[in-house]
């Protein structure tokens, strides 16, 4: 068999990483004394690496993160902020989604909330979770159309079967009736399943309020399905009045700072 019907032969299968790196051994004369297992380990950890990180790539575009640069390394803590460092730092290894619990990140408009979120979602990535973000006002128009289209099941679907959900602007304006019935379908699909994260600017006490006016048995009903069991983040100013925006902490625009 020659190297050419070999390498092509990588290829249709693709296993282009690893067609590649046969090329680059078969011109590297140093090659000729690298026993065979050694050579061919090669070959397999070069291709092995780049399907990694394809998948990585794929699971980052896929889950249309607000801010793709966030990182938890790059979390802020000198800027004035109340962060529990321990605490991001154990959210930061995912085990909470082995756990199936969720995340309240709480705070003013400027204080990192989205930033934060999509830096836990990065990380979920990076240990091959499947991830979405989305904004809540966005969520609900979506799910209001499809129920009026008749694809309200494959709409839900969307948001029910990644492992992290990310919902920014979290009850940022009131729910109606039939917002909260279907924010309570997803909810309750995702229980005990997957783990959400939660982004408002509201504290948690005020979001029965939020939804319905607080005088619907869904506002129980949501709050029951997302209380019990999470994490809490209340992003708070150490003294307001030499508080610094996170925006510019982090040189955004406005529009992307949350």
């Amino acid at each position: 068999m020659t190297n050419q019907s070999t390498t092509d032969k990588l290829i249709e299968m693709r296993l282009t990483a690893m067609a590649d790196a046969f090329r680059i051994q078969k011109d590297d004369a140093t090659m000729k004394d690298v026993p065979f297992e050694d050579r061919f380990g090669m070959l397999v950890d070069v291709e092995y690496t780049s399907r990694k990180n394809n998948r990585l790539k794929r699971l980052i575009r896929k889950a249309e993160f607000e801010q793709p640069g966030a990182s938890v390394a790059g979390i802020d803590y000198t800027s004035g902020r109340k962060l529990n460092r321990d605490l991001i730092n154990r959210l930061a290894t995912c085990e909470y989604i082995a756990e199936y619990r969720n995340i309240f990140i709480t705070g003013a408009t400027g204080s990192s909330k989205t930033y934060m979120a999509c830096a836990f979602g990065m990380e979920a990535c990076k240990q091959y979770y499947t991830v979405k973000y989305i904004r809540l006002p966005d969520l609900l128009l979506e799910l209001q159309a499809a129920r009026a289209d008749g694809t309200f099941i494959t709409a839900l679907k969307k948001y029910t079967n990644p492992v992290l959900l990310i919902i920014d602007e979290w009850l940022l304006l009131k729910l109606t009736e039939a917002e909260a019935r279907d924010l309570f379908e997803l909810i309750h699909k995702r229980r005990k399943h997957s783990s959400t994260i939660f982004c408002s600017q509201f504290r948690e006490s005020e979001w029965y309020q939020q939804i319905c006016g607080g005088e619907s048995t869904l506002a129980d009903a949501i709050m029951d399905r997302i209380s019990y069991d999470s994490y809490k983040i209340d992003i708070e100013s150490i003294d307001p009045s030499k508080d610094l925006s996170m925006r510019e902490v982090y040189g955004m625009d406005p529009a992307l700072a949350k």
